[in-house]
């Protein structure tokens, strides 16, 4: 369906998120083999959609950064899973598979220099939540971490 879309294929990942103790949102480290990030983000629920401030982001951080950001922190948990990336304009789709919990599909509309507005990403999240028939019953409100 996305690809009938003209959405763009990057690939399947094998992802380890690793999320570390943090006084404020949350710290994760992904290892993948697309992606690998280093992420502090705070999130926010508003109705069906989710909010996220970015609070620093680091694309393949090296191991001295690692060590200096998350090197005293206690690790929380680990997250495993298989994820499909596809991108339709600023919309980013992830089909992911995690072993015991099944699978779920992320809508994220992107928004990184603050031009095109909420209002628009909230509409852009429905437009493809519909377009894929993903039912209010279906919607998960927590993160993977979380379960």
């Amino acid at each position: 369906m996305l690809l009938e879309q003209g959405a763009a294929y990057v690939g399947l990942d094998v992802q380890t998120d690793t999320y570390y103790e943090t006084a404020y949102g949350k710290l994760k480290h992904r290892q993948g083999t697309i992606e690998n990030v280093l992420i502090h983000y705070n999130r926010t629920i508003s109705g069906e959609a989710k909010q996220t401030e970015v609070l620093l982001y680091i694309q393949n951080p090296g191991e001295a950064t690692l060590d200096q950001v998350c090197g005293n922190q206690k690790v929380l948990a680990q997250v495993k899973k298989l994820r499909k990336i596809f991108f339709l304009d600023n919309v980013k789709f992830h089909i992911d598979h995690l072993e015991k919990e099944g699978h779920f599909i992320e809508i994220e509309a992107i928004d990184l220099d603050g031009s095109i507005g909420l209002d628009t990403l909230n509409q852009q999240c429905r437009y493809y939540k519909e377009l894929l028939q993903i039912d209010e019953e279906d919607l998960v409100h927590h993160a993977y971490v979380d379960f």
